[in-house]
């Protein structure tokens, strides 16, 4: 089985119960809907034949009876269905995230934008197929119940009905891999142009620096543009099924119309039979417009189960726990414009990591935090290799871009780890004064922390990498934005917290403050081989102090 019709599967299967009763009462609508035209023709043959006021009476009843049940059961069946594809979209979207969050490697070819649409419109076409369904049984349901009476008035009619109907939706189902392609297309493009568009947000301020903004709006335009076209074709596609639905839907109201007419005419049927067929010929519109828009919405469907399966069918590589594990070994490894690097981290050590080359730190740091893997050499901890352990339950990687989540800093800060953490962590990040400023404006925290300097995001973000206490710490550049006599005193904050016990920490930065507390230093040099020293022996090389003494 494809993958996508494999998720659609499990998604019926999760919601059985509420999709079932949905259809029911989606099929009760229908039904009671194609009963009407009978109940008004029995009515009118009551009123022609001379028959009792009662019986006219108790015909209009059934009517009202009818209409009464029809909209209970459209009611239900819009509330049922709605908030059972509501709550499914929001399951797949949970499932997806965790996945991605259980290994990073699931979401790794993909750009953030494009992972978006997937977990939001994707998702949501997904879960629609319980509703599409739904619609798609009750449209056969009131088409059959159409059938029923038609041929209970002549067999000639319900045959025709019988006969035409089916082949005008088959014809229209012919067109459904068209618009799945169509649909899968435009979801693809529709993915990259918001990719590109948050991609080119989060970039704004150094494109303005270089002047770069204009062929970033010349890129986006014409990403924007393709997905314009895509967009413009499905629509094209979608009214092309719309057209031809609503094209068998009038062949079918006015050949049976006619019919009726002449067989009235002949005294073949009543008056009310001819009322009846009349009706019943605009009702067939209904369902077969529900069906052939089912066509269109399964297409739909199936597009976006492509793009959420292919998500969740990576597999999920089974590793060990990471914890208890031993020493992170670096051996003779090349990555990025690094080449060279060797070293293990022992318990309790600082190792600074300086160069002058922002390349070579973001390759460390990617490489450190299992996003780029090397060109040479291996990564290890304790003799077992990253590839083999969850190193994300034992490495923290600190991001140079702070970003704090949670409306207090109390959320901020909550690692799992307890009070006391937290405590030792804001002492030693120097973060004390900023809890008692945010205390003394109420103890609200905007999104992202926009209501503090970006110093104090720092030191927020630094006290929350260590209240995780996790077992190896990397940080990128810390505290660049804090004046020189708190940067001293986080260096040693960060000296006394993280300076003993198994804990180990690797800094990659040119700050002085910082280098001159670790204990060690791996010096990177435009490609040539590092050179690991303390930090008081590294400022004798010329090409080291210039890159970090100021």
């Amino acid at each position: 089985m494809r993958p996508e019709n494999s998720l659609l599967a499990d998604v019926l299967r999760r919601r059985a119960r509420p999709a079932a009763a949905g259809c029911a009462a989606s099929v009760v609508h229908q039904a009671c809907e194609a009963l009407v035209p009978l109940a008004i023709g029995l009515a009118v043959d009551h009123a022609v034949d001379g028959a009792p006021p009662i019986a006219v009476l108790i015909a209009v009843a059934a009517v009202l009876l009818l209409f009464t049940v029809l909209a209970t059961g459209g009611g239900v069946a819009s509330w049922l269905l709605a908030s059972t594809a509501l709550r499914e979209a929001h399951e797949l979207r949970v499932r997806a995230i965790g996945h991605v969050l259980a290994d990073p490697d699931a979401g790794r070819d993909r750009r953030p934008g494009e992972l978006a649409s997937i977990l939001t419109s994707d998702t949501r076409a997904t879960a629609e197929i319980v509703r599409v369904l739904a619609h798609l049984a009750s449209g056969c349901a009131g088409l059959a119940v159409a059938v029923v009476v038609l041929l209970r008035v002549d067999l000639w009619l319900g045959l025709g009905i019988v006969l035409v109907p089916p082949l005008l939706v088959l014809g229209v189902d012919r067109l459904g891999p068209w618009v799945e392609r169509k649909v899968r297309a435009r979801q693809q493009a529709s993915g990259l142009a918001a990719a590109l568009a948050a991609e080119l947000v989060h970039a704004l301020r150094p494109l303005r620096s270089f002047g770069g903004v204009p062929e970033a709006v010349r890129r986006y335009r014409r990403t924007s543009g393709r997905s314009l076209e895509t967009v413009l074709d499905t629509a094209s596609a979608s009214a092309v099924v719309t057209v031809v639905g609503q094209l068998a839907t009038g062949a079918v109201l006015v050949g049976t119309a006619a019919a009726a007419g002449v067989m009235a005419l002949s005294g073949r049927i009543t008056v009310g039979e001819f009322v009846t067929v009349v009706v019943m010929a605009s009702f067939v519109a209904e369902p077969v417009r529900r069906i052939a828009s089912s066509v269109e919405q399964v297409a739909g469907a199936r597009a976006g189960a492509a793009r959420v399966a292919a998500l969740l069918t990576v597999p999920v590589r089974p590793r060990a726990p990471g914890t208890d594990l031993g020493p992170l070994s670096v051996r003779a490894v090349s990555v990025g414009p690094v080449t060279g690097l060797d070293f293990t981290l022992a318990p309790g050590e600082l190792l600074g990591v300086a160069t002058t080359d922002p390349a070579a730190a973001d390759a460390v740091v990617g490489l450190l935090a299992r996003r780029v893997p090397p060109s040479a050499g291996d990564v290890s901890f304790g003799g077992v290799p990253a590839d083999a352990v969850d190193a994300r339950r034992h490495v923290l990687v600190e991001p140079h871009a702070a970003y704090l989540l949670g409306g207090t800093l109390a959320a901020a800060l909550d690692t799992g780890r307890g009070g006391a953490a937290v405590d030792r962590a804001l002492v030693a990040a120097c973060a004390v004064e900023v809890r008692d400023s945010l205390a003394r404006q109420g103890g609200v925290l905007l999104e992202g922390g926009a209501n503090l300097s970006g110093g104090q995001r720092q030191r927020v973000a630094l006290a929350r990498a260590l209240a995780a206490e996790p077992p190896v710490l990397v940080l990128r550049d810390p505290l660049t934005a804090v004046d020189a006599v708190t940067e001293d005193a986080v260096a040693e904050g960060l000296r006394a917290l993280r300076g003993t016990g198994d804990r180990g920490t690797v800094v990659v930065t040119t700050s002085p403050p910082l280098l001159s507390r670790c204990d060690r230093v791996v010096f990177l040099d435009g490609g040539g081989p590092p050179v690991v020293s303390t930090h008081e022996r590294l400022v004798e090389v010329p090409a080291y102090a210039e890159a970090v003494l100021r």
